[in-house]
């Protein structure tokens, strides 16, 4: 069985990172270069409707085949990959705390086979389940403990992964959860925050985006909300009297207006075209989950204040959609590019265009793992 769950933070083998989305396969090949990287192979591959849904894959055959087009086509050979599986019901990550006197075997036993079905929303043995030992703090009564972040997907999920990348001849070094991709590719952007301050990573994916909120960079909370490029985009279609499409690459394009804010913290839509309105409609909803989502985290104990949103995914390239959360929320919001990120470079040898960046977020952290 492939660890779902290594440091964040560490790399294997030569390799590539593989990430597979309702829309699209991407995939990314990193060399290090002093202390950073560059980008020695980037391709994409569409994904047809029907093949991957609500975080599962439906189809490992045609799958496999998309994933083995791409590489052959950009004439990239390799045997072992990463990849990542998106969050969503079909995973959990939380942190538990566990005594600190246990040796190694004995935290092992207890987080595997005691602790994790107590927090899993479907039965332990339909479960791949993984654990990473944290920081040690002392509890209110004065006993010693330890953190293990506990990692969950349910087997099956796991089980397709690995047949649809045997399908494709490609071996699987890492397979972990998305949300961990993207942190290793901003952790130095997390690094700005102090202890005492928590981070929302808002991932704005295909069908779905994946909240997570992180203190030192370790996730302490996550919500997937389904919400996506595509149903803003349908929004969009349909306001403006188009044609429903899957192609979201539109969005990149347009800006949201900024407009005031009524007395109930709604923007005001006096003058914003009918295309517009139905966007601000879905980012509104949205911002509510985003709301509703940190209150959550905030009522759970002694959380720290969320400092800042980061917008990552597809979505977060959106024009202006910073400042919009930022109003909606009266939280800071910035926009991530994951490229400048990593101060990435590309390789003299190579032709690559990257024509939406913030859409790698998550393939170059897998890279990241399997640089060479």
């Amino acid at each position: 069985m492939v660890r779902i769950l290594q440091d964040l933070l560490s790399k294997k083998t030569k390799g590539i990172g593989i990430e597979l989305t309702p829309e699209r396969v991407n995939v990314a090949q990193l060399k290090k270069k002093g202390q950073g990287f560059q980008l020695a192979k980037l391709a994409t591959a569409e994904v047809p409707e029907g093949i991957f849904q609500e975080g599962q894959i439906i189809d490992s055959p045609a799958m496999a085949e998309i994933v083995q087009q791409v590489l052959e086509t950009n004439g990239i050979k390799v045997k072992n990959a990463a990849t990542a599986i998106p969050g969503g019901r079909d995973t959990v990550t939380r942190i538990i705390p566990v005594p600190a006197e246990l040796d190694d075997n004995e935290l092992r036993e207890m987080v595997l086979n005691q602790e994790a079905g107590l927090y899993l929303p479907f039965p332990r043995e339909e479960a791949d389940v993984d654990y990473q030992k944290l920081g040690f703090f002392v509890d209110e009564d004065g006993i010693d403990k330890v953190q293990v972040l506990l990692v969950a997907t349910r087997k099956d999920v796991t089980d397709t992964y690995l047949d649809t990348f045997q399908q494709a001849g490609i071996g699987i070094n890492v397979l972990e959860i998305s949300s961990f991709s993207l942190i290793r590719t901003i952790r130095e952007q997390l690094r700005q925050f102090t202890p005492q301050e928590a981070a929302a990573i808002v991932d704005i994916e295909f069908d779905s985006t994946e909240i997570s909120i992180t203190v030192d960079g370790v996730p302490q909370f996550s919500r997937t909300v389904p919400i996506g490029t595509y149903q803003i985009q349908s929004a969009l279609s349909r306001a403006m009297n188009l044609p429903p499409s899957r192609n979201t690459d539109l969005l990149q394009g347009m800006t949201i207006p900024v407009t005031p804010m009524d007395s109930v913290g709604v923007p005001q839509m006096g003058g914003t075209n009918p295309g517009s309105a139905a966007m601000l409609r879905v980012l509104g909803e949205l911002a509510d989950e985003l709301r509703r989502s940190i209150d959550f985290y905030l009522n759970q104990g002694d959380n720290m204040e969320v400092a800042q949103l980061l917008l990552a995914g597809p979505g977060g390239a959106i024009g202006q959609l910073d400042e919009f959360f930022s109003q909606r929320l009266s939280l800071p919001a910035s926009q991530v590019d994951p490229v400048a990120a990593i101060s990435l470079e590309i390789m003299e040898n190579e032709v690559v265009d990257i024509q939406h960046p913030a859409g790698l977020g998550v393939v170059l952290g897998l890279a990241l793992r399997e640089a060479w």
